[in-house]
């Protein structure tokens, strides 16, 4: 069975985990997402902790980039063909086993990545079958804070969550 406790690096599927799963192309062909601060939040918080984050995503975008950078994140992998390969190419640049590894995804693309991985995790609005894999749904869909809550969930079954909590408190 999958432990979170044993969990070094989450990667993150991007569109429909990250955003809501619109892609908004302007009339010169610029393409624009929309993300959660939350999620941002919570990136940085994990980082701190020593928690990897990856991205691995099918499309490619220049605002996937950007705001990766703004978060601190390297481990990316943008016009995937084969997430598993991915996956798997993320988790040996993080010096991590694919088991030690969660993914979050939304659709059926990302059923390879989540069944390789060692624990699964879904977002609420996920395509059944995808929800079927997850080790974790979480209770908001994606570009709605899913993200947050993976991370929460993680560190929360790794103990850690309250080291980020501590720091806000008075």
């Amino acid at each position: 069975m999958a432990d979170p406790t044993e969990i070094k690096l989450i990667i993150f599927d991007v569109d429909g985990v990250l955003t809501d799963g619109a892609i908004i192309v302007d009339d010169r062909g610029s393409e624009s997402k929309q993300f959660n601060v939350r999620d941002g939040f919570a990136i940085q918080a994990a980082i701190s902790l020593g928690l990897k984050i990856g991205v691995l995503t099918g499309r490619s975008s220049r605002a996937v980039t950007i705001r990766m950078a703004e978060l601190g994140i390297d481990l990316i992998q943008q016009g995937s063909c084969d997430k598993m390969v991915d996956l798997e190419n993320l988790c040996q640049q993080a010096n991590v086993l694919p088991k030690e590894s969660a993914y979050v995804g939304d659709d059926l693309i990302d059923l390879p990545p989540m069944q390789r991985c060692g624990y699964p995790i879904a977002v609420a609005d996920a395509a059944d079958e995808v929800r079927e894999v997850a080790m974790y749904v979480t209770p908001t869909c994606g570009g709605n804070g899913a993200a947050r809550h993976a991370i929460e969930h993680v560190l929360r079954r790794q103990g850690k969550w309250n080291e980020i909590v501590k720091r806000y408190r008075a």
